[in-house]
């Protein structure tokens, strides 16, 4: 599995060590208590529906790039700060990474997880 940013019909990777948060308990920790994440890491939340998500990074000691996607569409990323970083967008998938790793992505883009 991989994450996929998409531009003018090129495709990049962006991360091939992929987690999905797919539980309760996965969801409610993300990255927290984690001293760092591999530089090809992505974290993947998945919802049902479209709705306002909201991102904290209390107990996260890192910086993250953030994406907030409905279906493959980038609607938002943002750059989060360690310990104190908070971020909101619409979305049904949240894909978070290392910081740097979505240099270049951008509003309206495509990402999607390839299996």
């Amino acid at each position: 599995m991989h994450v996929e940013h998409r531009r003018d019909g090129k495709p990049r990777t962006i991360a091939s060590d992929v987690e999905v948060a797919d539980s309760f308990l996965s969801k409610s920790r993300g990255l927290m208590f984690r001293r760092r994440i591999p530089d090809d890491y992505a974290l993947v939340f998945e919802f049902d529906d479209v709705d306002r998500r909201s991102l904290h990074m209390l107990f996260v000691p890192f910086d993250i790039d953030a994406l907030w996607l409905v279906g493959e569409e980038v609607t938002k990323t943002k750059r989060l700060s360690g310990w104190t970083g908070i971020g909101f967008g619409l979305a049904d998938r949240i894909v978070e990474l290392p910081a740097g790793a979505a240099d270049g992505v951008e509003r309206g883009d495509t990402v999607r997880v390839v299996e």
